[in-house]
């Protein structure tokens, strides 16, 4: 590219010698034809330095430092790229943990809750079942108070009944024949009273 701009250069002022000669007439000692030799030479000698400065120091150093700047920039976006992977990946394993928590969590609680369910049932029954058997027990207990309860009440009966005819009459009565008239008695309305 340097090469290219030299040659303009001095095309440049190869094609515009025409004006140089009339700008002589003006005064200007640079455009002389008598000092174009040195000028070209120094001309030629200045930009062949520059040029081998260039080529051979500046722009091996710009473009080793594009090269590095462009490597550093391409590794930075493969680093990037890398850690955008990572990132993702680490989120599917996120929500892969978490999904997994969520369906664990779901699992513990319907467990629990049969678990829960079959021992509130299982109390229950047990409950029920010892309620059943007080009831039982209790209703044996009527029964068997019902049963003794006639004879408990004729015996009553009879006590009293002989203390209040001996209370009356002032002598002793004879308890078998109260006790006959209390158990004809209670015999006629026990019908009555324990049908229910």
């Amino acid at each position: 590219m340097i090469k290219k701009y030299f040659f303009q250069l001095i095309f440049f002022n190869l094609f515009f010698i025409k004006g140089v000669f009339a700008a002589e007439s003006g005064g200007m000692p640079q455009l002389n034809p008598e000092f174009w030799i040195s000028q070209i030479f120094w001309l030629t000698l200045t930009f062949g330095i520059l040029y081998i400065v260039l080529s051979k120091i500046i722009l091996p150093k710009i473009s080793s430092n594009l090269e590095l700047r462009k490597s550093q920039i391409q590794e930075n976006v493969e680093a990037a790229e890398r850690q955008r992977k990572d990132s993702e990946s680490k989120l599917k394993e996120y929500e892969e943990i978490i999904s997994k928590s969520k369906l664990e969590a779901k699992n513990i609680f319907k467990e629990t809750k049969e678990k829960v369910l079959k021992d509130i049932n299982s109390k229950r029954e047990v409950l029920e079942n010892e309620i059943d058997e007080e009831v039982k027990k209790a209703e044996n207990e009527i029964s068997l108070l019902k049963k003794k309860a006639p004879e408990k009440i004729n015996k009553i009966a009879v006590e009293t009944s002989a203390e209040i005819l001996k209370n009356l009459i002032g002598a002793e009565v004879n308890n078998s024949s109260i006790s006959a008239i209390v158990n004809d008695l209670s015999k006629k309305n026990r019908d009555k009273y324990y049908d229910n």
